[in-house]
């Protein structure tokens, strides 16, 4: 595990266990609502820039770096998504991947069948977000090893959100979920750095390379790295 110490709500620091071979992230309990809007945005950016990395398997009987246990699995939904973890059966804390950290943090949306048809007329075969295993798109539409839907990066929610956590950065004040969009001027640079990212000839060639929400978050990188 390679820790990054981040900051919190109200100068605190919260220190955030991740395995980047394994794409995962262990919070100790609470850690994840501790974060403040500004190293939520730090882990974003480093799931774009690590996701691409060839993905280690994780082992069903993972167990809790604090207590040894093994760790138990959770379905959990947020809103309406629906996202995995495992957890300690001491309240230790939770080991969830990248791809599901993106879900509970409502960034990633199911493809519509149009978007689907339009990848199988272009690609063959696309890598699983989730856990990195091969989908033949002329016979399935979600994984075969661990059974998740294609996915992509919900470019709206990417927008929504990275105006809302820099408001609430900004202002001190704690993210609403129901704040209106504030930041014009970062509601058009993300509108940019999305544009037809999903119909370019680019955007294909990275999908191939690594993955749809890859893809996506590779985009969203690079215009992070901008700031």
């Amino acid at each position: 595990m390679m820790q990054q110490v981040l900051a919190g709500h109200h100068g605190t620091s919260v220190t955030v266990d991740a395995c980047l071979a394994c794409h995962v992230f262990w919070f100790d309990a609470r850690e994840s609502i501790q974060l403040s809007p500004a190293s939520t945005l730090r882990l974003f950016r480093l799931i774009g820039e690590e996701s691409s990395a060839e993905q280690r398997a994780l082992t069903p009987a993972a167990k809790c770096p604090r207590c040894d246990l093994t760790l138990k699995p959770v379905h959990d939904i947020q809103r309406t998504t629906r996202f995995q973890y495992r957890r300690c059966p001491r309240e230790h804390g939770r080991l969830i991947t990248f791809f599901d950290f993106l879900r509970e943090k409502n960034f990633l949306r199911p493809m519509s069948p149009d978007q689907i048809e339009e990848l199988r007329r272009n690609i063959a075969t696309v890598n699983c977000s989730n856990c990195g295993a091969s989908i033949d798109l002329a016979k399935e539409s979600t994984c075969p090893h661990c059974g998740s839907a294609l996915s992509i990066l919900d470019t709206d929610q990417a927008e929504k959100l990275v105006a809302e956590l820099r408001a609430a950065d900004r202002s001190g004040q704690p993210v609403d979920p129901t704040l209106p969009l504030k930041l014009e001027q970062a509601r058009t640079e993300v509108a940019r750095a999305f544009k037809g990212f999903e119909h370019e000839a680019g955007w294909y060639d990275e999908v191939m390379s690594s993955n749809l929400v890859v893809a996506g978050l590779q985009s969203l990188t690079r215009w992070l790295k901008r700031e």
